[in-house]
């Protein structure tokens, strides 16, 4: 699976593996991301590094995750999705982000580059 091929599918898993899983960080982005690959979040570049740094402590302060996804589109190698993810925190509450991101896929199908604005909702 691949963004290419399930788009809606890597939405879902990748933040749970990356997020709340066991399998290393690194073989987790490096499934779905190509070895170059960025992300601009918010106006904020996050390369490899970056995100691998993100990703460790953010597994000592989630209890849980889930993605519901609202539109996901695949055309050539481009890609465009709504999202929501929802994060139920170890010390208690529950954060949920507006995800919007557009990207570019490799020819592997995996991502390349992504671009991502995301908004704080109040949680139901």
């Amino acid at each position: 699976m691949t963004p290419r091929t399930d788009l809606a599918g890597y939405l879902v898993r990748y933040p749970q593996e990356a997020g709340l899983g066991d399998e290393d960080p690194a073989t987790v982005l490096d499934r779905y991301h190509t070895p170059d690959y960025e992300l601009v979040n918010d106006g904020v570049l996050l390369d490899r590094k970056r995100l691998l740094d993100h990703i460790r402590p953010a597994r000592r302060r989630a209890a849980g995750l889930r993605v519901e996804v609202e539109q996901a589109l695949v055309d050539g190698d481009q890609v465009a999705a709504r999202y929501r993810l929802i994060a139920e925190m170890l010390k208690g509450g529950t954060i949920t982000t507006e995800i919007y991101m557009f990207g570019e896929l490799a020819a592997d199908g995996r991502l390349r580059r992504a671009i991502q604005a995301t908004r704080t909702i109040p949680s139901a």
